[in-house]
């Protein structure tokens, strides 16, 4: 165990998009968002939608835990061999950004035990609307957040929400508890993305995931043409 932008169309690739035998690599897709904002939640939702139909693997990372592999296995939401952790040991943005070393080295051990493989999923440790990937270990990246953390998060903007591939506004259920105004949040978003996509989701409904594991296998459509 490790201690371990277009706006349609196909996804960025990355410096190595093929593998050292020349075959295509898994499309790699980062999820990130704030603590508590339900990025393992939603992974462990997209690996039920998708396993059936996908080869797909898990990389998650925490700072000094395994907490979300944990959780994952726990759910039994893939085989034990396909979900791997990395601790990076300090702030998220090391190691999903500044020095992606253990994640590549994660991603390229899980294709190499348990591949092929369609696609790898890398989560992100909870961080805050500055979070982003680098593009030599994702080809696309999701960004999540809550409507418990405030209606105004859109607004606030932050490379996170203006500039991921994906903005997912998650818990949808809770906003009347907690006085967030869905269609602020969804005009607001629609300022800082312009034709981005948002998805609105609650994993409690009966839709839950439904239109977030569409756009991956969009994304994955475009990678494998």
């Amino acid at each position: 165990m490790h201690l371990d932008h277009s706006h349609h169309g196909p996804a960025a690739v990355g410096a190595d998009a093929r593998r050292a035998d020349g075959t295509r690599r898994a499309l790699r897709i980062g999820l990130g968002g704030p603590v508590g904002s339900g990025k393992t939640a939603t992974v462990a939702a997209l690996c039920r939608a998708l396993r059936d139909e996908l080869s797909l693997a898990v990389v998650t990372n925490d700072i000094y835990t395994r907490e979300d592999a944990e959780f994952l296995l726990r759910e039994a939401v893939l085989p034990p061999e396909r979900i791997t952790a990395v601790e990076t040991g300090a702030c998220p943005h090391t190691a999903i950004r500044d020095d992606i070393s253990a994640n590549l080295e994660a991603v390229e051990d899980l294709e190499d035990a348990v591949g092929p493989l369609d696609l790898v999923l890398v989560e992100s440790g909870g961080d805050n609307l500055t979070a982003t990937f680098s593009k030599g270990l994702v080809d696309a990246q999701i960004f999540v957040i809550d409507v418990a953390g405030g209606d105004d998060i859109p607004r606030k903007g932050g490379p996170g929400v203006t500039t991921a591939d994906l903005l997912i506004v998650n818990k949808t259920d809770l906003a009347p508890y907690v006085g967030s105004d869905l269609a602020r949040m969804a005009a607001d978003a629609k300022a800082q993305r312009a034709e981005l996509p948002v998805v609105f989701q609650s994993l409690r409904g009966a839709d839950g995931v439904r239109d977030v594991a569409a756009w991956v296998r969009a994304r994955l459509g475009a990678w494998t043409a």
